[in-house]
């Protein structure tokens, strides 16, 4: 039987198809990559809200504009907000060091430890990761807990809820050590105080939720009874002026890595949400891609609410919102925000602004950036959604309470 054209052409389609598929799956068996569906959609998703966020600006600012501010933005603050900071972190990591080198945190842990139970329901022994805490950052705790000599003290369920107590203190010093430079420490010590007040709502609301859910969790870290505390030691060897001269140089050394940490959120996050919250700085509205204009999406949202914030925290202008969602992901990024906003004359922040700003920074500290890793560590990632929906609600706590101290005060005085 003669083949026809059409026989030839089905052919040669069936071959090529043939052809593809084998080409596709021997790559599919000798490459690393493997595309599944999910992947594929989710790089979609991902492309769509890119284009999607930088195409709004880029329509309102203009392509180069958008451009030159971010980088501007990125560039300024690096300059004038992340060195100060750095600077700070190696003067107060310096500080933080002699301070342990030589006792005094010692002695403001036997001066705390009477407080931990009633305040907190943890061994006085806690005490001691929250001066640790307060004076470096949050992952301290994390250290502490992994001694054997600090963990016998607690139960279970205590020991998980360092996590959120040692985070409703990191960056303490640093954070207050920027406030008053800034001339705001009267705002800075109120909001110490409503951070304290947001640390225990936080830890109580851990420990209440993790008992609920895994009741088994009441039980000793370590079943034998005692322990040396004193184990936990933090004097190193030498004279005294070399003990001095280390603890200056080791201190200094730990605040150029806080500084250096902060780094990546301060430019990232910070541009990002400035450009969010700031409009053009042009005297007729119109963008000249200069640092800190930008589409002020977050301040017009807050406006339009303004009036909750205003209850509960005393912000006068929506724009202050920034600062606490920004510290939900990095309190260093968080500071970034103020100096912009002292020198914004549209912007109105006193002391009871930078109380509340204090109070949440303080307690929450980067806590969604840190507290998987934290409880990941301590061998604990059940409990992770419990410790970040508790200190959630702690650091809104702090924030109103530092709010209505400030109030008070200012009514007394």
């Amino acid at each position: 039987m003669a083949k026809t054209k059409y026989d030839t052409e089905k052919r040669s389609t069936l071959s090529y198809h043939r052809l593809v598929e084998k080409f596709f799956n021997i790559f599919e068996r000798k490459s690393p990559l493997k595309f599944t569906t999910k992947r594929s959609v989710e790089a979609i998703i991902f492309l769509i809200l890119f284009f999607a966020f930088f195409g709004l600006l880029a329509w309102k600012m203009t392509l180069p504009k958008m451009l030159n501010t971010f980088m501007q933005t990125a560039y300024h603050l690096l300059l004038e907000t992340v060195f100060y900071i750095m600077a700070i972190c190696v003067l107060m990591g310096a500080i933080s060091k002699l301070l342990t080198e030589f006792g005094v945190v010692r002695l403001l842990e036997n001066l705390l430890r009477p407080l931990m139970k009633p305040l907190y329901n943890l061994p006085g022994v806690a005490a001691l990761g929250a001066v640790m805490t307060f004076l470096s950052d949050n992952p301290a705790i994390i250290s502490l807990a992994k001694d054997k000599n600090f963990s016998r003290y607690f139960k279970k369920y205590q020991l998980v809820s360092l996590t959120n107590f040692g985070t409703a203190f990191g960056m303490g010093l640093v954070v207050i050590a920027f406030m008053t430079g800034k001339g705001f420490g009267k705002g800075a010590l109120v909001g110490v105080a409503g951070a304290i007040i947001g640390s225990i709502i936080s830890t109580r609301l851990m420990q209440r939720s993790t008992l609920k859910a895994y009741p088994e969790l009441d039980s000793p870290v370590d079943e034998e009874t005692g322990g040396d505390e004193q184990q936990i030691t933090f004097k190193s060897e030498g004279g005294v002026f070399q003990r001095f001269l280390n603890s200056l140089l080791d201190g200094g050394k730990d605040g150029v890595g806080i500084g250096l940490a902060i780094i990546p959120g301060v430019l990232c996050i910070s541009t990002i949400v400035m450009m969010l919250t700031f409009g053009p700085s042009g005297a007729d509205g119109t963008y000249e891609g200069v640092a800190y204009e930008g589409v002020p999406v977050i301040t017009m949202l807050a406006d339009k609410i303004n009036i909750i914030f205003k209850w509960l925290f005393g912000f006068e202008s929506g724009a202050l919102i920034s600062f606490p969602i920004t510290a939900l992901g990095a309190v260093g990024a968080a500071l970034g925000l103020v100096p912009t906003f002292i020198e914004n004359p549209d912007i109105i922040i006193n002391n009871n602004a930078i109380a509340v700003f204090t109070a949440m920074g303080m307690c929450w500290s980067g806590y969604l950036s840190t507290h998987t890793a934290m409880l990941d560590s301590l061998g604990y990632r059940k409990l992770i959604g419990k410790a970040i929906g508790a200190h959630t609600i702690g650091g809104l706590v702090a924030g109103i309470a530092a709010h209505w101290l400030y109030v008070l005060l200012a009514w007394i005085f």
